[in-house]
């Protein structure tokens, strides 16, 4: 009798599949996490004509990739792993590295459908409109920003093994990043408090976000932002992988 191992290729559609299926079963939690960003962008019409409209847009794409990698992706790992969930895969024929890239292949899912409701909540209420190379730079560079909140949140997994410490932690961080990082960009906790924003991962994603969308508007600025976006990412990435566990042990 022979053993047919399934080729990585399989193994990783059928776990897209299951976890989409996942997802879809917890609309809600994700639905909650479009809401609060949308919700943003539509209490901040009167902002759009004082500070622009690619900085109101960028600022709750910003929010909505905080939200999808803090409290989406990171409490996802920290309950699966805490069910046993990674532990029985690893000693089934799938590949470590197609069970995590699954569940990024699903938040990356999650981040666009996000950026693309909120180009429409800010082109139909607000009065946002682009032109076809914004949206698709915005769509593009919001994958590049989502990859530093998604290693933020393994790096917390990786320290945290409760449960219920990485959802308080994870919410913590999330309403610290998003009252200091909106306030701050508008200078209203002062100007020392506005630079330290600025080249924050929330500063840097938001510069970013807000140059692409408007193509002529990139700078230098901008590509020390991008880089400094990208330095973020390669630590929290490395720190994430090493301290990760695939249990609770």
């Amino acid at each position: 009798m022979t053993t047919t191992i399934p080729s990585a290729g399989s193994v990783f559609i059928k776990l897209l599949r299951a976890d989409m299926t996942t997802l879809w079963r917890n609309r809600r939690a994700s639905l909650l996490v479009v809401l609060v960003p949308t919700v943003i962008l539509i209490s901040w019409k009167s902002i759009v004509a004082w500070k622009g409209g690619p900085f109101v847009l960028s600022n709750c794409i910003t929010v909505g990739l905080t939200a999808i990698g803090l409290m989406g992706y990171s409490n996802t790992l920290a309950r699966d792993r805490d069910k046993g969930i990674f532990q029985r895969l690893r000693v089934s024929p799938a590949p470590k590295w197609t069970i995590m890239t699954s569940r990024l292949t699903v938040q990356l899912f999650m981040i666009l459908i996000t950026t693309i409701v909120l180009f429409i909540v800010g082109d139909k209420f607000d009065g946002i409109s682009l032109t076809p190379m914004g949206y698709a730079g915005g769509l593009a560079i919001s994958i590049v920003c989502g990859a530093v909140y998604l290693s933020l949140g393994q790096v917390i997994v990786g320290l945290i093994k409760n449960v219920e410490t990485v959802n308080v932690v994870t919410r913590l961080i999330y309403f610290i990043f998003i009252m200091v990082g909106m306030f701050g960009e508008l200078g209203m906790m002062g100007e020392a408090m506005k630079q330290a924003v600025h080249w924050s991962p929330y500063g840097t994603v938001k510069n970013i976000i807000s140059a692409a969308v408007v193509p002529t508007s990139w700078n230098k600025d901008s590509t020390m932002a991008l880089l400094a976006t990208l330095g973020y990412t390669i630590v929290f990435t490395v720190l994430g992988v090493r301290w990760f566990r695939w249990n609770t042990r």
